[in-house]
C-alpha cells in the first residue's frame, strides 16, 4: 500500500477568529503554526511517499520550509481534497489530513495505516471510543455517537483508495449540501436507519453498511487508540489543551539526557 498524504488547511472563513489570527492553520501552538506540527508527525511516521499542503497563499512559507507543494484550496472541503489529489498523479493510496489536530504523533499516523492494511476497503475512517478521549484528555469537549459497540468519536483524517475519491467526493457533496434541511437528509439517509441510530441499536457495521452504499464505495470504520487524532483545535479551550501538551513534549525533548528535538 504506497500512501501520499494531502493536508487540508483551507480553514473556515470567521471561525478562526476566536483563535487569534487570520488563516486557522497559522494559529501559534507552542511557538509553531499549527500546521507544522501536523506536517511533522505525518513526515517522521515513515507511511507517507509524497506529501502536498491544500490552502490559501498565506501558507507559502511553511511549504517552502517544509519543501512540500502549496496547492490552492478550493470553495469547500470536498473541492480542496480533489485539489490536493490532482497534484499527487499516479497517487495509490491518498491519506486526508486536516490541519488543525498540532497534537497528532507518528505513532498514531503509523497505526491508522497499519489497521487499515488488516481490510480491504475504498475508505477506512478513524475512530476514537470516548473512554479513550476522555482517559487521555480529561475534561476535552468533543462529538460523541453511541453505537451498539460503544460511544465514539470520529478522526480528522480519511485514507482513500485514489481512484474511489472523486465519486466519493460527488456524493459526499450532495449529503453536504443537504445539510440544512434535516428532513431532506433524513430522508436520503433512510428513517429506519435514524430510528435505529435514536434508540441506540445501530451497529457499527450497520452504520459502515449505509454510508458505503450512499458514498458509492466500501467504507471501514477503524477503531484506534490514538485520541489526538480526533481532537482538533476549534475553540480556545482546545487551543490551551495542544499548548500544554506540546509545550510539555518540548521541553522534555530538551532535558539533559533526552534525544531529539521539537
Amino acid at each position: 500500500m504506497l500512501v501520499d498524504g494531502v493536508v487540508l488547511a483551507g480553514g473556515i472563513a470567521g471561525k478562526e477568529d476566536r483563535l487569534g489570527a487570520g488563516t486557522k492553520a497559522l494559529v501559534p501552538v507552542a511557538g509553531r503554526p499549527m500546521v507544522a506540527w501536523v506536517l511533522q508527525a505525518l513526515r517522521r511516521s515513515g507511511g507517507l511517499r509524497r506529501l502536498v499542503l491544500v490552502g490559501p497563499e498565506e501558507l507559502a512559507g511553511v511549504a517552502e520550509e517544509e519543501k512540500i507543494p502549496l496547492v490552492p484550496a478550493g470553495r469547500t472541503a470536498v473541492e480542496s481534497a480533489l485539489n490536493g489529489a490532482g497534484a499527487l498523479p499516479g497517487a495509490e493510496w491518498l491519506l486526508l489530513v486536516t490541519a488543525d489536530i498540532p497534537m497528532l504523533t507518528p505513532e498514531a499516523v503509523l497505526d491508522f495505516l497499519d489497521r487499515c492494511r488488516e481490510t480491504s476497503a475504498d475508505l477506512y475512517y478513524p475512530i476514537v471510543t470516548r473512554r479513550e478521549s476522555e482517559t487521555a484528555y480529561p475534561g476535552v469537549k468533543r462529538t460523541y455517537v453511541s453505537l451498539k459497540e460503544g460511544t465514539f468519536t470520529g478522526g480528522n483524517m480519511a485514507l482513500f483508495r485514489a481512484d474511489a475519491l472523486p465519486k466519493c467526493a460527488r456524493r459526499g457533496q450532495k449529503l453536504v449540501a443537504l445539510r440544512k434541511s434535516p428532513l431532506a437528509l433524513g430522508w436520503q439517509i433512510g428513517p429506519f436507519f435514524i430510528l435505529k441510530f435514536l434508540l441506540r441499536r445501530l451497529s457499527l457495521a450497520e452504520a459502515e453498511r449505509r454510508f458505503s452504499e450512499l458514498l458509492g464505495v466500501r467504507g471501514k470504520a477503524v477503531i484506534t487508540p490514538y485520541p489526538e487524532i480526533g481532537v482538533d483545535v476549534d475553540k480556545p479551550t482546545d487551543l490551551e489543551l495542544a499548548w500544554r501538551v506540546l509545550s510539555a513534549q518540548a521541553a522534555c525533548r530538551l532535558r539533559p539526557g533526552s534525544s531529539g528535538s521539537p
